[in-house]
């Protein structure tokens, strides 16, 4: 595959309005062409039919355990601890108005 030029990165950068140096014109053009040699050697693969398609790169593991229903601790005790209930919830303040 033929090297990206110099010219052809600051025509690229042109078209993305994109201002660079004649510094960065030298970078980009060597990382761009690392790229399109990335690029090239997957094009070469001809015959993938063996190659399963895969969403992620790596296998992915449930981490999750299995949900089990446990008793929880009674409302009295629960609402114990709270600054201010009232009739068997937490109480907390008013944050909308009645009008919404």
């Amino acid at each position: 595959m033929p090297e990206i030029t110099r010219e052809e990165v600051a025509h690229l950068a042109r078209l993305a309005r994109l201002a660079l140096d004649d510094s960065e014109l030298d970078v980009l053009a060597g990382q761009l062409d690392v790229i399109l040699g990335a690029v090239a050697q997957i094009a070469e693969v001809t015959d993938a039919a063996d190659v399963p398609p895969t969403s992620h790169a790596v296998p992915l593991v449930n981490v999750t355990r299995p949900d089990a229903v446990v008793p929880s601790l009674p409302r009295e005790k629960v609402l114990a601890g709270a600054p201010a209930a009232e009739d068997g919830r937490f109480r907390v303040p008013r944050i909308l108005d009645d009008s919404a």
